[in-house]
């Protein structure tokens, strides 16, 4: 039996802290800057829901709906996530 153990903090979603990401979930796709993360859910500000992307190579989203305030998003509905855009 093969086994590798290594621990390294400061990799995916604590590595973009600070950042402005983009979280792909189950239903939809988020967009702000990441403020906070733990086990449960990751902590956007200046943030909004994505209804279409538009071609990716684009500076800009196609619609964009800015949300009022911080966001909360549970870690166990994202699929992916990463900088993608503004």
């Amino acid at each position: 039996m093969k086994r590798i153990i290594e621990e390294v903090s400061g990799e995916g979603l604590e590595g973009l802290l600070g950042e402005r990401v983009t979280l792909f979930c189950c239903r939809y796709i988020y967009c702000g800057r990441l403020v906070g993360v733990n086990d449960t859910c990751a902590k956007l500000s200046d943030c909004g829901i994505v209804y279409d992307t538009g071609a990716f190579e684009k500076k800009d989203w196609a619609d964009y709906q800015k949300l009022p305030h911080d966001w909360y998003v549970q870690t166990s509905a994202i699929e992916s996530f990463g900088i993608l855009k503004g």
